[in-house]
């Protein structure tokens, strides 16, 4: 780790505290050998440096002094006055320039100018006073550029003072200056398809099977209801893949050349061939089967075929979490009945919103 910045690669336990769920999460992927799309984090300590230095806490004095919390415009014109002088701020001293280093680090490693980047709020510790809130942080997608990585990561910062997480501390007598927030800087993928992985079957709970849920692009016509899913599924030991459903998909979300997602309709073979080669559906299962064994129960994954990688290397993965639909006996979520709930989140993952705030 150099100042201020954490690769995902260089993550260890012990720096969790210092680079928030999100970052701890990627890099535990990237330290067991999942391929993850390739960023860093900048940590806790640059949001404390630029505070010190831009005086913060004597902005959130003079602005919080006699808050009523009880008077909505008193707190939205407060709230946005704060979130407005973070937002306008100078970095600490070495916070921009090691930002600007590591962005055009990651641009070397992508072969890309000015690569497009996801940046996140990672929220630094489940059991801080802002926990409740990390849904209402920041997150900018699609953004391009030093600059624009600078103006986002104040913005993510300044998210730490909605309305809602303010009047919550001032109520409850938490210190605003214990609240702080590392921000992710991760390349954005380009989907030829994307959805979600299970270590087991959801419709049985058979965990010697692997069952996927693929849409052409970023999957938001699965969301909207206007895409069946193709689904498949694959055998845990010897990845047969031992059932497969390729649903007709009349349109697909994709790029417009730029970074801009529009429906497209599909025509021709596209709308009825499946969107996964058996190569990609094996591949995508034995990422999968990785990712169970190194976190040790059935698992929930989020993947994508990334456009900007080799045939055989473009299968990435997104995240990976502990499977809850079979351990809840929800039983009407299975994969194999339409997955909407399911690709809700990929699609959040990778495209919605684009270049403005989650919440």
């Amino acid at each position: 780790m150099t100042s201020h910045i954490m690769w995902f690669e260089g993550y260890w336990d012990g720096l969790k505290l210092e680079v928030g769920g999100k970052a701890a999460s990627l890099g535990e992927m990237t330290g067991a050998g999942l391929p993850v799309p390739p960023g860093y984090a900048l940590t806790t300590s640059a949001y404390r440096v630029s505070r010190d230095a831009a005086d913060l806490d004597a902005t959130l004095a003079r602005l919080l002094h006699g808050l009523d919390t009880r008077d909505t415009d008193m707190v939205t014109d407060r709230c946005g006055r704060i979130r407005t002088h973070i937002a306008e701020m100078p970095m600490g001293p070495d916070v921009e320039e090691s930002l600007r280093q590591a962005y055009d680090e990651l641009c070397r490693r992508s072969s890309t100018n000015d690569v497009p980047v996801a940046v996140r709020s990672s929220a630094t510790s489940e059991d801080s006073p802002d926990a409740s809130f990390a849904g209402e942080h920041d997150t900018y997608l699609w953004v391009r550029g030093a600059d624009a990585v600078i103006d986002a990561v104040r913005r993510c910062w300044a998210s730490l003072f909605t309305d809602r997480a303010t009047c919550y501390r001032v109520e409850m007598g938490y210190e605003h200056r214990s609240v702080e927030m590392s921000v992710v800087v991760q390349k954005m993928v380009r989907p030829i398809s994307a959805g979600v992985a299970f270590t087991l079957n959801p419709s049985d709970g058979d965990r010697s099977t692997i069952a996927i849920d693929a849409a052409w692009g970023f999957g938001e016509g699965v969301v909207s209801g206007e895409v069946t899913p193709d689904n498949f599924l694959v055998d845990k030991v010897l990845y047969e893949i031992s059932r497969r459903k390729v649903a007709k998909k009349e349109v697909e979300f994709t790029l417009d050349g730029g970074d801009h997602v529009v429906k497209k309709p599909l025509e021709g073979s596209r709308a009825t061939d499946a969107c996964l080669t058996d190569a990609q559906i094996k591949a995508i299962a034995r990422l999968a089967r990785t990712a169970e064994r190194h976190y040790g129960c059935p698992q929930d994954i989020e993947w994508a075929v990334d456009a900007d990688l080799p045939d055989g290397e473009n299968v990435v993965l997104l995240q990976s979490r502990p499977e809850t639909v079979w351990s809840k006996k929800v039983a009407d979520s299975p994969t194999t009945t339409g997955g909407a709930d399911m690709m809700a989140s990929i699609v959040s993952t990778l495209m919605n919103p684009l270049n403005s705030r989650k919440s």
